[in-house]
């Protein structure tokens, strides 16, 4: 990546700035300025999160922010309530008290000497979440946003549930929460309270993963915060940006179809990154893109960038299987609106094992029943690739032993796929709650099999996830799964492979129990949508390459370790996928802090028994200091029984000094059953 310190405006830095809320809580930001700025005002952007401005964002930041403030912005890193160096307490995500918060923040924004009045919001991930939500509530002075990595709807594309299911990314991302808000504001910004403001956080913030277990179906919990329940809310232009090995890319799609402002998507083949720093590549010059973004929308400047195409991705080239890729070769299409004219919609019919286009009426249904094992799934890689870890799909013939699989014929010719995949199919079952596991794969010449988009459906979500029914045992149901938009070209000569499968594991949790599922092939479809190659792909306009501001000094002082290990023990039959991303530890240079991050993750099954499933997480956070050592561990395990699902967590803070006699200064356990919902 290109490193850029020559900048339109110099850029000055103020470490921190508390902005006071309406009810008198303070939250901590910092900000990044051009040297002229209150002599000659500039619009603000604003990113807002829970992640620690202080240290854990603190290299990201360094990166984004000054380049940004250096082409004429200013930019504010604000830590939310109850994160980093702010007041309060953080009990859950997206809820009311967060954005009041953004809107105090926004107008204090707008009132700065230093600003013009003009306020842009951007974020990845839960600031590209909140950006969307803030937006909705059209405070005066925001005027546009930048959301990447995020959805609209939370509970339908999101790291706690997909089809109604249970994804094991709930309790990765509890672990990750319960971590940070464990975590004490830097007592070189708060003071001496910064040890009461610890305690105050111990005690409240709570057992989030509890929370979110107790909302298994689409009720009023998820619906305040998914701007989805009504998209007329947003009157600012929006800007949405994913990725295809990304979790959250579908909302994208959604966002341009039913967004009715100035609008553009772009998906590149990236994980959970910003696309400058994407993997995988090719990165690309994505600052440069958000500040043409801005100048138009804050500064008023034509950039060019609205006669550009609404939505831009990455169709990606065939490639052969890997748990993780440097680049993906592809090359750059895009389409005016969405949905697109250029799309063709083709129903292909499953027929025995194959896939042919058009409809089976000819054809009397045969009755296939399956029941996979529990391994079906331990190749699957994460629900969204973050980059850390080898966690993409691997080659899915080791997956298929387990599934009933469809395929076509050797393609006479290049199929290009782009948009949102779904597969239909009549099915009964022989318990009330079954679950349906749907993989799509180019499959190449010589065997190999490469998962490009999937989907799952719990079947008692069938007719909508907001009053799920059980099913009766034997009765045949019509059923529909949408897979997770793609654009991938498959070459001629290769085959598409559909694969189905009763479990996911540990992708997702299994049903209470191992059910039969019964498919018939006659009266089920797979559909596509086709796009032709066109010309105007050629001519659009080249992206530049990736730049930034410097990145921030640090002090290696430990060599982290990242793996992603499948193995199984015959002799007790027990089956881990076991994910380590530990960082080691490092000196922040300009702050003199020393950091160390780590978190492992473990899941387990036994042979094909459906609640010897287990997933358990650690993690470890330490902050050091001359003046301040402090660390906080944390444990979670997750089991679950035909009717409930039992949670045992245990979280120890310690400060760690030489004058205390016991270090620990906080210790507490959790114990929770919470009811299965047909889940």
């Amino acid at each position: 990546m290109k490193t850029v310190t020559d900048f339109p405006h110099t850029v000055r830095t103020i470490e921190n700035v508390f902005i006071p809320m309406r009810d008198g809580a303070r939250l901590a930001a910092r900000l990044w300025l051009p040297e002229d700025a209150e002599q000659l005002p500039v619009p603000a952007v604003l990113e807002y999160l829970p992640y620690r401005k202080r240290d854990s964002t603190r290299g990201r930041d360094a990166l984004n922010h000054p380049y940004l403030a250096g082409h004429g912005y200013g930019c504010i890193r604000v830590d939310m309530r109850g994160s980093g160096d702010s007041d309060g307490v953080i009990v859950d995500e997206y809820r009311p008290q967060e954005h009041e918060d953004a809107e105090d923040v926004i107008a204090w924004l707008a009132e700065q000497p230093w600003c013009d009045g003009n306020v842009g919001m951007m974020g990845i991930s839960w600031g590209g979440f909140n950006s969307l939500q803030v937006a909705a509530r059209q405070p005066p002075a925001l005027k546009a946003i930048m959301s990447a990595s995020a959805t609209e709807d939370l509970y339908v594309d999101n790291m706690h549930y997909m089809g109604g299911c249970l994804l094991a990314d709930n309790l990765s991302e509890a672990t990750v929460m319960f971590a940070f808000n464990s975590l004490p504001p830097d007592p070189a910004i708060v003071g001496d309270r910064w040890r009461d403001m610890w305690h105050e956080r111990l005690e409240g913030s709570g057992l989030w993963l509890e929370t979110w277990l107790e909302h298994q179906r689409r009720d009023d919990y998820w619906k305040p915060a998914s701007v989805c329940e009504d998209y007329s809310a947003i009157q600012c232009p929006v800007m949405a940006v994913g990725g295809w090995a990304d979790g959250y890319t579908n909302a994208i799609f959604r966002l341009m179809e039913h967004l009715d402002v100035p609008r553009k998507g772009l998906i590149g083949p990236w994980g959970h990154k910003y696309p400058h720093l994407g993997v995988p590549g090719p990165a690309i010059g994505f600052l440069q893109e958000v500040v043409r973004w801005w100048d138009h929308w804050l500064k008023g400047k034509d950039t060019g960038l609205m006669e550009e195409p609404m939505l831009r991705a990455w169709m990606q080239d065939s490639v052969s299987p890997e748990p993780s890729y440097e680049d993906r070769p592809g090359r750059w299409v895009a389409e005016d609106c969405w949905p697109s004219p250029n799309i063709e919609h083709r129903r292909y019919s499953l027929r025995r094992h194959g896939i042919e286009q058009g409809d089976a009426k000819d054809e009397p249904g045969r009755d296939v029943t399956l029941q996979s094992p529990l391994s079906v799934g331990m190749f699957a890689g994460k629900w969204a690739s973050y980059a850390a870890t080898p966690d993409l799909p691997f080659d899915q013939r080791e997956e298929d032993g387990g599934a009933l699989v469809y395929e076509t014929e050797p393609l006479a010719e290049t199929m290009e796929i782009f948009g949102l995949p779904s597969a239909s199919f009549e099915v009964s079952a022989d318990k009330p709650v079954a679950q349906l596991a749907v993989r799509l794969s180019d499959v190449a010449p010589n065997g190999e099999a490469t998962r490009f988009t999937y989907g799952l459906l719990n079947l008692t979500h069938r007719d909508g996830s907001a009053d799920p029914k059980p099913l009766v045992p034997g009765e045949r149901y019509r059923v529909t799964i949408p897979l997770n938009g793609i654009a991938q070209s498959v070459p001629a000569g290769h085959r598409l492979r559909l694969s189905v499968s009763t479990s996911y594991w540990p992708l997702a949790w299994p049903a209470p129990e191992a059910a039969m599922v019964t498919l018939t092939a006659g009266a089920s479809s797979l559909t596509l949508p086709v796009r032709s190659p066109r010309d105007e792909d050629a001519a659009l306009r080249e992206f530049d390459e990736p730049a930034a501001a410097p990145e921030l000094e640090i002090t290696a002082l430990e060599p982290g370790e990242h793996h992603w290990r499948v193995s199984r023990d015959l002799a007790t039959n027990v089956s881990t996928l076991e994910v380590v991303n530990d960082q080691g530890s490092f000196r922040i240079d300009e702050t003199d802090t020393v950091v160390r991050r780590a978190t492992s993750e473990w899941y387990s099954f036994r042979w094909n028994e459906v609640n010897s499933v287990r997933g358990e997480t650690r993690t470890v956070r330490r902050f050091e200091r001359e003046d301040w050592n402090v660390e906080i561990v944390t444990r979670t395990v997750l089991t679950s029984t035909p009717s409930d699902f039992h949670i045992n967590a245990q979280l120890d803070a310690y400060e760690l000094d030489a004058n205390r006699g016991d270090p620990r200064v906080y210790s507490q356990n959790w114990q929770r059953a919470v009811p299965r919902d047909l889940v």
